[in-house]
């Protein structure tokens, strides 16, 4: 139960600093969420910090990993989790599995967003 409220707070914190960043950035450039754009890639960043601490002769333990990586870049961020997989398949050479992932992703994705409109128009 700890370690759920862990990630609770942590998840908190990152999605409400995403928006205090992200709102006002994303204003500045046009066709291009400069905000959000920025919030990802310091999520990502943030997250190999942090995993790579953990992995490293425990330097961070099981329930700071849990509000950082978890909690916290989860809630800022599910970009850098999704960066630090692709990641994981480059580095043991899976190069077919990171490009299917990669790109099922992205597409999937964009289509779910796109379907998930959609259904939100048929009571209209």
């Amino acid at each position: 139960m700890k370690q759920a409220l862990l990630v609770f707070l942590g998840g908190g914190l990152g999605s409400v600093l995403r928006y205090v960043l992200s709102k006002p950035l994303n204003v500045l450039l046009q066709n291009f969420f400069l905000g959000t754009f920025l919030v990802n890639m310091f999520g990502c960043l943030l997250i190999g910090i942090v995993l790579g601490l953990s992995s490293r002769n425990n330097l961070l333990s099981v329930n700071n990993s849990l509000f950082l990586a978890t909690g916290f870049c989860g809630g800022f961020t599910t970009f850098s989790a999704f960066a630090f997989e692709k990641h994981s398949l480059l580095k043991n050479s899976e190069l077919f599995h990171f490009s299917v992932y990669t790109i099922a992703s992205v597409v999937v994705g964009v289509l779910a967003v796109a379907l998930g409109l959609w259904l939100s128009k048929l009571g209209e």
